[in-house]
């Protein structure tokens, strides 16, 4: 089976210092699982300081960390031929505006008719790279641009962006209750303490940020514009619960409806038919890896959110 040899480097960080390496390079290299990470250490793939280490031993601050693994190809995922709309593509790069409903990753449940599914479909050579090239995630009900890098340095590159905090990525979001200006979450989110389906905002959790700013204040709500410097699952769902404005319609975080005192018939029908979390990925920037530009693109917001803004401006 053809093979593909992928080059990762870090440095251990201060906070990550004193913890399971193993764990430790999860939350580094967070394209791949812990599982994985586990077996390139016991393949003698992982050099620490150019040693190479146990599963078990303990990072160190300022360690060098270097992996040289492979990963067969190709993987197990089935291409299929699924609609895809295409924002931007080159040899480095395809830039893809998700609607919402599309699973990204194929898991338990939706093993089929996912954007990987389609991904491999449209570009075979996906089936070299981690993850079919996908970098960063979009919740299955969030719509918008997501990046797909199409070679091993692309994605090499990419993925370094993310941890540099590089990768700009603006988002909408329609939240209950009024705010009277932007600010900034930083508050680690973690696994909820009791639902494990869930995640929270928990003192043992890994470092999040989230800034917002307000776009437009509605009556009962507002529209922010919201930036991440870190991609934690859930994140802006969970910092905007955190704040008490949760997103509407979001099914999980969203809590109890809160409509405002006269609230037109149609807004209310409007507001409590929406059933996914009204948030959109309307801008992506980024380095790109092959000339080394800054590149963006934009997306607009998907109809029914685009209805429900309208709906409460009166439209």
């Amino acid at each position: 089976m053809p093979q593909t040899t992928i080059h990762l480097d870090a440095t251990i960080p201060p906070d990550l210092a004193g913890k399971r390496l193993d764990a430790v390079l999860a939350r580094l290299f967070t394209d791949y699982s812990r599982s994985r990470i586990q077996q390139w250490i016991e393949a003698g793939w992982v050099r620490v300081n150019g040693v190479a280490p146990r599963i078990r031993d303990k990072a160190a601050e300022g360690a060098v960390v270097e992996v040289r693994a492979c990963l067969d190809a190709p993987g197990e995922d089935a291409p299929q031929d699924l609609p895809l709309e295409i924002v931007h593509e080159d040899d480095c790069l395809i830039v893809i505006h998700k609607p919402v409903g599309l699973v990204v990753h194929p898991a338990a449940g939706h093993p089929r008719g996912t954007l990987v599914n389609a991904l491999l479909h449209h570009a075979p050579e996906l089936t070299h790279l981690p993850r079919a090239g996908i970098v960063h995630r979009l919740d299955k009900d969030t719509s918008g641009l997501l990046v797909v890098a199409r070679t091993l340095e692309a994605h090499t590159d990419l993925v370094r962006q993310l941890q540099a905090r590089t990768v700009g990525r603006e988002y909408l979001a329609l939240v209950q209750g009024e705010m009277v200006a932007g600010g900034t979450v930083d508050e680690p989110i973690g696994r909820h303490p009791v639902d494990r389906k869930r995640m929270a905002v928990v003192s043992g959790g890994r470092p999040a940020v989230t800034h917002y700013r307000v776009e437009e204040r509605l009556e009962g709500f507002t529209l922010l514009r919201v930036s991440l410097e870190t991609g934690r699952t859930h994140q802006i769902r969970v910092h905007m619960a955190h704040l008490r404005h949760p997103i509407v319609g979001d099914p999980v975080y969203g809590g109890r409806l809160r409509l405002p005192a006269g609230l037109p018939d149609g807004a209310i029908e409007t507001i409590q038919g929406f059933r996914r979390q009204a948030l959109h990925a309307t801008r992506l920037t980024l380095v790109h890896p092959g000339h080394g530009d800054t590149v963006s693109w934009e997306a607009p917001l998907p109809r029914d959110m685009a209805d429900l803004l309208a709906c409460l401006q009166g439209g």
